[in-house]
């Protein structure tokens, strides 16, 4: 299943909206820089999940504010 994410890097709090079944929205509290940001969103989205981070795969938006990841199917 893939999962599309509207990225938010740097900011104060840590944030995970669900827009609807297959969209989230994450902000980090990690700069977008030396990936961390990215890392940071893939321990989220799998805490949201209920899957391991090793099970989220990171498809496209690797420098973009919308990034795409496939996971297992839910």
């Amino acid at each position: 299943m893939y999962i599309k994410v509207w990225a938010n890097p740097g900011s104060k709090r840590e944030i995970v909206e669900k827009v609807n079944d297959h969209t989230f929205e994450i902000s980090v509290k990690e700069p977008a820089e030396g990936n961390r940001a990215n890392t940071r969103i893939i321990e989220l989205l799998a805490l949201e999940l209920h899957i391991t981070p090793k099970q989220v795969r990171f498809i496209s938006g690797h420098q973009s504010g919308s990034k795409m990841f496939s996971v297992p199917d839910l």
